[in-house]
């Protein structure tokens, strides 16, 4: 039921394989609107940077939308996937296990972030990123390589979460409708226009949301739909555009609901999240 890419691209992550002596590695690709890498894992971290474009990236128990000026944090060994919203420059930087931030002079184990997170990525961050050695191969790492990644470990040590991400499900049919709201969220206003895809019945579903996520199938929706216009945002988007890819009538509209649920203006949401 669930929309997927309608092309999928290898991985590749063979060609920049992060080593002891060279923890750092990065790589540039360009992907399309509807294409993406199926679902993967690798024994390294990885983050995700959309430099133009939105991706969507599920990984471990969550969906989250990337768009420019945020990044996405995988820890190693957690399965993840790639969606392209629309057409993406994505920069990728796996993190050997050895790496150490260094936001202090005894620096800090990358292994404490253990969950997935969308972080603020700070201009110094981007530029450095670009400057990043982006060719495949095994070559050791030169000084001026060294000096820049060591900086990009500083700025991800030192950037700021921010609340992209949705709780998927374990269970399968669940799940499959969480995801299909994420990628077309006005195919179906209530809960009966979904079950009839999902082969559920609605009693069924309101419980598994209830059991699994904590929540009812509205407010998850809700929260689906305030994570893609966080995205439209960060992508520089006007209200009136945010307010009518989610199915408002209007940019007041949108301002009402987020008063109300939110308790703050649609400034000052969009601007840093709830």
């Amino acid at each position: 039921m669930a929309a997927h890419p309608a092309r999928w691209l290898p991985s590749d992550e063979g060609l920049h394989v992060p080593t002891a002596a060279r923890p750092l590695r990065a790589k540039l690709r360009t992907m399309a609107v509807q294409s993406g890498v199926r679902p993967h894992r690798h024994p390294w971290a990885q983050v995700a940077l959309s430099a133009t474009g939105i991706i969507r990236m599920t990984a471990g128990h969550g969906t989250y939308l990337v768009p420019p000026s945020r990044a996405l944090w995988i820890p190693p060994d957690v399965e993840h996937a790639v969606s392209v919203v629309e057409d993406a420059e994505i920069h990728t930087l796996y993190v050997h296990p050895v790496a150490r931030f260094l936001p202090s002079a005894q620096g800090t184990p990358f292994e404490r972030w253990r969950e997935c997170r969308v972080l603020e990525v700070s201009p110094l961050m981007r530029e450095l990123v670009r400057h990043l050695d982006t060719s495949p191969g095994s070559e050791p790492a030169s000084e001026r390589e060294q000096r820049l990644s060591d900086l990009v470990l500083d700025e991800l040590q030192c950037a700021a979460p921010v609340p992209l991400g949705l709780a998927l499900p374990a269970d399968k049919r669940l799940r499959a409708l969480c995801q299909a709201i994420v990628h077309e969220p006005l195919r179906h206003a209530t809960l009966q226009g979904w079950a009839g895809e999902v082969g559920a019945s609605t009693r069924t579903l309101a419980r598994l949301f209830r059991q699994e996520l904590g929540t009812t199938f509205g407010q998850w929706r809700q929260q689906a739909r305030l994570a893609q216009a966080l995205a439209l945002a960060a992508d520089h988007r006007p209200m009136s555009h945010i307010a009518a890819e989610l199915g408002y009538a209007s940019a007041s509209a949108f301002s009402a609901m987020v008063r109300r649920t939110q308790g703050t203006t649609p400034r000052r949401f969009l601007r840093s999240g709830p």
